[in-house]
């Protein structure tokens, strides 16, 4: 099987981004690489996320429950890796990266949970995607953590430049708080690696981002 490697984080992290490093670095180093990002919005898989992000379900992400709106996120990758990414897992040559994956509903669905279900929650979410789903599992979930403040700055200035609409996880301050908090406590149980990308009040560079998360996935693939 693949090697699987997924990024995730708050809003305005830069998953992408480094997704996208990580990805020429491997493949730099002479590795088979497949990128995959989640939601996959340009599918008719994502429909109910859509729906869900947009409002049509509600104005507060609270107005759907944690379970409802985290099947709506697993779905949209059990289609996903059913209609495409199959083929690149069963491969013993290649290493997939995923912008977002399960430990996003862990952030940001965790958040709507009482404080002493969080671990309930935890154990659902990963029999349902891993077990009952039989969805790949992560070899490394890799978390790049911004403090909420950061975040919010960061998707008000993309928001300004791009005039992309803000969701309704990115209109809500508490909800990134919550979901900050919720991040943090996965990220401990679940063993993911946290990668601080900011400094002070300031992102760090992301070349220096960058290379902390090669010397981790390094250190996984033995190179």
């Amino acid at each position: 099987m693949a090697i699987f490697i997924a990024i995730d984080g708050l809003d305005g992290s830069g998953k992408a981004t480094q997704s996208a490093l990580l990805a020429d670095a491997l493949e730099n180093a002479g590795m088979r690489v497949r990128r995959l990002t989640f939601p996959v919005y340009d599918s008719v898989s994502s429909t109910f996320v859509k729906m869900y992000l947009s409002g049509e379900l509600g104005k507060s992400a609270d107005d759907t429950n944690a379970f409802a709106a985290s099947s709506f996120f697993s779905m949209d990758r059990y289609v996903s890796f059913k209609t495409d990414w199959i083929r690149d897992y069963e491969r013993d040559d290649t290493v997939i990266i995923a912008d977002r994956y399960t430990s996003a509903n862990a952030v940001h669905q965790l958040s709507k949970i009482d404080r002493d279900n969080w671990d309930k929650y935890l154990s659902w979410l990963i029999d349902y995607e891993y077990t009952k789903l039989a969805l790949p599992s992560p070899d490394l979930v890799l978390y790049l953590e911004v403090k909420p403040e950061i975040s919010l700055a960061l998707i008000e200035s993309r928001s300004n430049e791009t005039g992309r609409k803000k969701d309704i996880h990115e209109l809500d301050p508490d909800f990134l708080h919550r979901s900050y908090e919720a991040a943090l406590y996965a990220s401990d149980k679940l063993n993911w690696s946290r990668v601080r990308c900011y400094d002070g009040s300031s992102m760090r560079k992301i070349d220096d981002i960058a290379s902390e998360i090669r010397a981790i996935v390094n250190e996984k693939l033995g190179i």
